[in-house]
């Protein structure tokens, strides 16, 4: 199980879990999707640890999913 984090906390980790898995799955490294989607490595690596609780915004997530042609609704699927 994860660290004690709250609801809201454990959701962004998710979150960051599941970019990684598409980043994964489309064979990108974090330096390449951080540039396609315009962020900087070091903070999707942020998003990405599961350590580390990082939240990101709708317009990031939107572009994330849009990378990957992918509903954004998908990184909000969260099995309990």
């Amino acid at each position: 199980m994860l660290p004690t984090h709250s609801a809201n906390d454990r959701r962004y980790i998710r979150i960051g879990l599941k970019i990684a898995y598409y980043r994964k799955l489309h064979g990108m490294t974090q330096e390449q999707l951080a540039e396609r989607v315009g962020l900087s490595p070091g903070y999707l690596s942020q998003v990405e640890t599961p350590t580390f609780v990082q939240p990101i915004s709708l317009k990031t997530l939107f572009a994330v999913a849009d990378l990957f042609h992918v509903p954004p609704a998908k990184f909000l699927e969260f099995d309990e």
